[in-house]
């Protein structure tokens, strides 16, 4: 009897809320807003029965006002029904909830912002489907709160959303014309929010439209080298060597830049001191360097027979020194990269492991 009364009290209410929503003022339909958010919250069955009732047009219309408490009210309303349902978030799309998004964003106090980067997050989990949510009104709110002084939890939430976005390849065309290559690179420098920044810039890469915009950024490789040197982010280290294989693939260009930027010592570092992923991935990088640098050396320098004038032949001897004396540069530049990168494991404490590192290797083993 007490279940039953239960529930019929809570039909009631509810019936009462959809009620003033529906044709209340706007004061009964914030306080209807209220209600329908925590009854949502409460019972999984109900948010499909309100869906059915029509609560989420009249909801998705509140989202526009200006009144900032009616708008909240909405706001976490549509969190609630969003949650757990792919029919509500379809309803919530095809109401045009990314219409409804506030064009100035720093008219918009933090707590709402951060509530808005929810509710995307949320839908965003649609981005697989035929709703397309990689709009220009969506990308440009997400990059004004990216840009903004908003707070790391609502950044995180708005980098979410643009990871699940670039999951899409059909979304990389609307993602790099709106900016959003130019923003990742420049949150991927704060290790707070770099893992994010970079596992999106990673799906972008993949796509001809994302490789260009990062050749392109004024600020690759160099802050992608930045970001290999971070021994204390060693996802972050992984991601970026990703990318940069990705780049740096049958491109002599790039390749020919990173090598400036000085990413040679910065890969023999991970190569020794990285995770296992980021040490096979610097293997990897290093390797087509020395193949690009051998490749470079052969038709344009070094000791080459055909080049020799007639009656000055090398002596054998000649040739022997000539060996001895490259492979003591090539040591002495091993160890002054091995120096280097034991002084700065000592500043961490890991000495014993990089000078085990140097003992059981040779420059023959070396990959660079």
């Amino acid at each position: 009897m007490e279940k039953e009364s239960e529930l019929l009290d809570g039909s009631v209410v509810l019936q009462k809320s959809v009620k003033r929503l529906h044709f209340g003022s706007w004061e009964e339909k914030e306080m209807a807003a209220k209600v329908i958010e925590k009854l949502a919250k409460e019972d999984v069955k109900a948010r499909k029965v309100m869906a059915e009732l029509g609560v989420i047009h009249m909801l998705v219309s509140m989202v526009a006002t200006e009144v900032v408490r009616r708008r909240r009210a909405a706001i976490k309303a549509l969190i609630e029904l969003a949650n757990g349902t792919f029919t509500n978030k379809a309803l919530m799309l095809e109401a045009g909830i990314s219409s409804k998004l506030p064009k100035d964003i720093d008219v918009v106090d933090e707590q709402t912002r951060h509530e808005f980067a929810e509710l995307l997050l949320s839908l965003s989990s649609m981005s697989n489907t035929y709703f397309s949510l990689a709009t220009s009104e969506i990308l440009q709110f997400l990059i004004g709160i990216l840009e903004s002084a908003s707070s790391l939890e609502t950044k995180e939430s708005c980098l979410g959303v643009l990871y699940n976005l670039s999951a899409v390849l059909e979304n990389a065309g609307p993602l790099v014309s709106n900016g959003v290559v130019h923003t990742l690179l420049k949150l991927s420098s704060f290790k707070e929010l770099s893992e994010k920044a970079l596992a999106a810039l990673g799906h972008l890469v993949v796509t001809l439209m994302g490789k260009k915009a990062m050749e392109d950024s004024s600020m690759v490789p160099e802050s992608l080298i930045e970001i290999l040197t971070w021994e204390d982010k060693p996802k972050c280290q992984e991601l970026s060597a990703y990318i940069v294989m990705i780049l740096a693939h049958q491109s002599s260009k790039q390749r020919d830049k990173m090598s400036k930027a000085g990413i040679v010592p910065v890969l023999l570092e991970v190569s020794l001191l990285g995770s296992s992923l980021a040490q096979k991935r610097a293997m990897k990088l290093l390797q087509w360097f020395k193949d690009e640098r051998q490749t470079k050396m052969g038709p344009h320098s070094g000791p080459q027979t055909g080049r020799v004038a007639i009656g000055s032949p090398l002596h054998p001897r000649e040739a022997v020194e000539g060996k001895k004396m490259m492979k003591n540069l090539v040591k002495q530049s091993l160890h002054k990269n091995m120096e280097m990168i034991t002084r700065r494991a000592n500043a961490t404490g890991d000495s014993s492991n990089v000078k085990s590192l140097f003992l059981s290797t040779s420059s023959k083993s070396l990959p660079y």
